[in-house]
């Protein structure tokens, strides 16, 4: 598969156990690029790599602050192989691609293969990520470093996020944290 459009590539391997994990489309993939970037932050495939851990995903899957540790909707063995500029993640769960709202920690079945996945987002970014509040943030002057998802308040599920919101950039794992205290809370609402 000829990957464009990427604004940062991984380092080179330095988790070889990782990479012996994980499914055959995503190990060839991490054989041929370690993670990347693309889409000025738009989409991020994680590395089989130890560090920086923002693009571990071991640090992911199995560390203290593994996305299923987060969100009680993911499940251990769930691959959580790539996340967008918003901090939405994307899981392989039994050979399929799984989209994970940050926000609400709701899970939605996309109904594709990693590759199939990965040739859709080729395909349509805009459509099939959602990269609207990315380019208006790149309008206004903002630019996302490798290791940043954008935060946006209010937070996209919110009525008020329909007069507009402020878009900040900020580290990964302060965004990831906030995002699934805030998941919390919601589906604490959402249970009353």
């Amino acid at each position: 598969m000829n990957i464009e459009h990427i604004n940062y590539a991984g380092p080179a391997s330095d988790d070889p156990e990782m990479i012996d994990k994980l499914p055959k489309s995503l190990a060839d993939m991490l054989r041929q690029t370690n993670g990347f970037i693309q889409y000025h932050g738009g989409f991020h495939l994680r590395g089989a790599c130890l560090a920086p851990t923002w693009h571990s995903l071991r640090d992911a899957w199995l560390g203290p602050s593994a996305i299923h540790r987060l969100y009680a909707a993911v499940k251990p063995d769930d691959i959580p192989f790539a996340e967008d500029f918003l901090g939405d993640q994307f899981l392989l769960r039994g050979g399929e691609v799984w989209r994970l709202f940050a926000e609400t920690g709701e899970l939605e079945p996309l109904e594709a293969s990693f590759k199939e996945f990965l040739k859709d987002v080729e395909d349509d970014p805009g459509e099939n990520l959602g990269l609207h509040p990315l380019l208006k943030f790149q309008r206004e002057g903002g630019h996302l470093q490798p290791g940043q998802l954008l935060a946006a308040d209010p937070p996209f599920c919110m009525e008020e996020a329909e007069d507009g919101q402020t878009l900040t950039a900020v580290p990964t794992a302060e965004r990831r944290r906030a995002l699934a205290e805030f998941a919390a809370k919601f589906r604490d609402l959402a249970d009353d």
